[in-house]
């Protein structure tokens, strides 16, 4: 049976409309991913700026100082005894306090 060439152009047109849906639902999504991606860059680099301060015993040194997740971690010589403070990132809150001390 042969196709009249009226039939082939149907089956043309409707194969080119398949095809510009699926390429127009293909940039959707690439769309879609790349405007999370941005949005996702854009929230993870906003910047805060915080003005505290910690008060910290006379006359103490900061050995060292660390971030570990919503933590920073203080080490200080007070008076020849070593210290680390612990306080919370966004509010400097003191968390915790660890002392050494050497025996006789």
């Amino acid at each position: 049976m042969a196709e009249s060439p009226a039939d082939a152009a149907r089956v043309l047109v409707r194969v080119r409309r398949i095809m510009l849906i699926s390429t127009a639902l293909t940039l959707a999504a690439i769309l879609v991913v790349l405007g999370l991606v941005g949005y996702r860059l854009f929230k993870s680099s906003e910047y805060h700026e915080t003005h505290l301060a910690l008060t910290l015993p006379k006359g103490a040194k900061i050995l060292q100082t660390a971030v570990a997740e919503d933590r920073i971690v203080v080490t200080l010589d007070t008076g020849g005894a070593v210290e680390i403070r612990t306080y919370d990132l966004h509010t400097l809150k003191p968390v915790g306090r660890l002392s050494f001390s050497f025996a006789p």
